[in-house]
This record gives structure tokens, sequence and C-alpha cells, in this order.
């Protein structure tokens, strides 16, 4: 086993540890993330090579602690602060709405995480369009698992995405037998054979970004801003497209579930916190209840019930 690289460091606030990387976690058995007690353990594929990143806050002392394995180890570690929100810049925001005043007064110290890592997010993402989340996240430990390979360091089954080489070459055939799709399969080949551009696009900010996944066929509004919130820590992502977000704002600010078109004019004067209103609405309010008709996972391939857009 490889030698780890340790770092403490002592944040302005008191980060909630878990639940700000929590916005990275795909599902329940998350194979590339997991939580025992008040650690977190994280796998990565960063720009210098694979990383196993273990965090723990110790609240007592007011620091969170680190401590990393692999070739990625020094990347992940200095960008610790930005991973747990320290980039997250609240200025000029305004709750303007009680309920969200009320996610704000409730979770004070929620930041949103910035990873740095295009593909870490855009995988996943792409795997959850247009299906159940049951579905997606069963599909993404599959294909970890079975392309993927076990992270660097002590953690026993704590395993990293594969590379955008090796996703290049996943036989169509493979992909079905993981229920995915080759709509969504392709989407994710486009996107592995330019993942080191769309990796240089981190530096240019959002709006490239957004501009370089769209760019691509197979990847829209909805799948750039899942990218970005967790990749760029944006917080003017919004998940337009998505099957519950805009019936869930829309239920707990009128309780009427909103249209995308009816949910966008209301955030409009959140510009550019429209994401962050989004979250905090959730956390202050909740999901609305699931009274009605639910999307099915899919019983065959090609086909199936309509999720979120691309």
């Amino acid at each position: 086993m490889s030698k780890s690289q340790v770092r403490r460091w002592r944040p302005e606030w008191p980060c909630p540890v878990a639940r700000v990387l929590g916005q990275h976690r795909r599902g329940p058995g998350d194979p590339t993330h997991r939580r025992v007690g008040e650690t977190t353990w994280r796998a990565m594929r960063t720009p210098d090579g694979p990383a196993t990143l273990r965090v723990l806050p110790r609240a007592g002392e007011g620091v969170v602690e680190a401590e990393a394995w692999g070739t990625g180890a020094g990347w992940a570690l200095e960008r610790l602060p930005a991973l747990l929100g320290a980039e997250d810049d609240l200025t000029g925001f305004e709750p303007r709405h009680p309920l969200v005043a009320e996610g704000q007064r409730r979770n004070p110290h929620w930041r949103l995480s910035r990873s740095g890592l295009v593909m870490e997010s855009l995988l996943p993402s792409i795997l959850e369009q247009k299906v159940t989340g049951q579905e997606a996240f069963a599909g993404f430990r599959r294909l970890v698992r079975r392309f993927g390979e076990p992270a660097p360091g002590p953690e026993q089954d704590l395993w990293l995405q594969p590379d955008a080489a090796r996703l290049r070459q996943v036989a169509s055939w493979e992909w079905l037998q993981l229920h995915v799709d080759h709509a969504r399969s392709r989407a994710v080949v486009r996107a592995a054979r330019v993942a080191d551009s769309l990796q240089r696009l981190v530096e240019a900010g959002p709006e490239e970004l957004d501009r370089g996944l769209c760019s691509l066929p197979g990847i829209g509004v909805w799948t750039s801003a899942e990218v970005r919130a967790r990749v760029l820590g944006d917080p003017d992502a919004v998940s337009f497209g998505d099957y519950h977000v805009a019936k869930d704002v829309g239920w707990a600010v009128t309780g009427t579930p909103f249209t995308d078109e009816e949910m966008a004019r209301f955030l409009e004067p959140w510009r550019p916190h429209r994401g962050r209103v989004v979250a905090y609405l959730g956390m202050g309010v909740g999901r609305r209840p699931r009274r009605g008709p639910r999307m099915a996972p899919r019983t065959h391939l090609p086909g199936g019930p309509v999720g979120r857009r691309t």
C-alpha cells in the first residue's frame, strides 16, 4: 500500500463535512463513496491520477483532518477546502421568501461543494437521464464494479470509476447488460472521447463548461446543471427537465406543482443563486408527498418512461 499524505485544515465556519460531501454520493451503495461513523471516504480520478480521500471532522478542535492515498493524493488534499465549500460565495444572496429563509436558517453552515472533476459527475449524470433513480443508481454500481478498479489505500471495497479510456472500450452489448440503453451509452462514449477537453473547461467557469457540455449530442440543460452544481459548485445551476424538481418547488411555495416554465419565472429574481434557492427549499420544506403515479423501472430496453431530460 502506498504511503499516505495528510492535511489538517481549519475552516472559517462550522463545516458539516458529511452533508457537504454527500452532494457527490450517487444513491445508496455508491461504491465510490462511503461514510463510516463521522468519517467519509471518497475515491476519485484526479488529473494527477487515482486518489482515495478520508475526511474526518474534529469538531472539538475546529479542524478537518484529511488523509489521502494514490498518485492523486496531493491534488485531492490541495483542493480539500473547495470540496468542503470554502469557495462557495453567498455574496448578493437574499432569501426573499420565508420558506427559503427557513431552509437557510435550518442549514446555516451548508455550502456548495466544488469537486473540479468533470467526468466523475458527468458519467453518473448521463446514466440518470430518463430513468428512475433506482435504475440509474443500480446501473452506476454495476458499471463501477465491472469496469472500474479498487481505490488506493486501506479502505476495503471502495472503487474508482472507470476512466475515459476504459469507457470508450465498453461494447454496446455490455452496456445493455448493465441496463443502459443505446442513447445513454452513446452519450457516455462521446463524452469520454473529449474528456480531457471538458476537464480543461473547469478553469473557464460555468458558462464555458455549460457550452462545452451542451455541444455534445445526448447532453442538455438537465445534465449540464447536474454537472456544474457538483464540479463548480455553481449556485445558479437548476435541473430544468427533472421529473420532480419543478413539482417540488411549486408544491413548497404554492401547494401546487410547477411546470418548468413556472419554476423559471419564480426563480428569476434570485439569479445567480437559483440553484441555491432550490436547495434551501428542499432542506426547509422537503419534497411534496408522493401520492400520485410514479415512474416505474423499465422492464425492457430500449424504451421505458421518460424521467429527466438530457
